[in-house]
């Protein structure tokens, strides 16, 4: 395990590379990042209603969908590239790797383990990634949901 005087903290976390990194770094959020609150935004602006990062307990697995259609048991994830190592964006990092790349492999499993205790559980899975449109990720969410891309009306309050 690298040392303080490696350039680590004895946390077993890199040290920042510099304040503007760090800064970087924790303004990353769990919750209500861009995508995610873009996407929230469409769907209810179409009439849908859901929980937002709503814990679940399946199995002895903790999953925490960023949106969830409890009726409908349908669980929505928005991915950051970064994070779970997108296939378009996703890269191996270069600089702390002995950090990153086990960090990361880990979220990947955490996913995996997330949508198989779900898909066990009769739920269904909708993972989109950040750099899609939020047109694309609405038309996924809602073919999931069960109503294509139909936008409801004022008179129509079938859901």
């Amino acid at each position: 395990m690298p040392t303080a005087e490696d350039g680590q903290q004895n946390t077993g976390r890199p040290m920042p590379l510099n304040p503007g990194r760090s800064r970087n770094m924790q303004a990353n959020r769990r919750v209500d990042s861009k995508p995610e609150v873009r996407l929230r935004s469409a769907l209810h602006a179409r009439g849908y209603r859901f929980r937002k990062d709503h814990r679940l307990d399946l199995d002895g697995v903790r999953v925490r969908p960023d949106i969830v259609f409890t009726k409908r048991r349908v669980a929505v994830f928005v991915d950051g590239c970064f994070w779970h190592v997108c296939p378009v964006h996703g890269r191996e990092p270069t600089r702390n790797e002995w950090y990153w790349t086990p960090k990361l492999r880990r979220n990947i499993e955490r996913d995996r383990r997330a949508d198989t205790a779900l898909t066990s559980a009769g739920w269904t899975v909708v993972r989109v990634w950040e750099h899609e449109t939020p047109e694309e990720a609405l038309a996924a969410v809602l073919r999931a949901v069960g109503h294509g891309t139909k936008v409801w009306g004022a008179t129509d309050t079938s859901g």
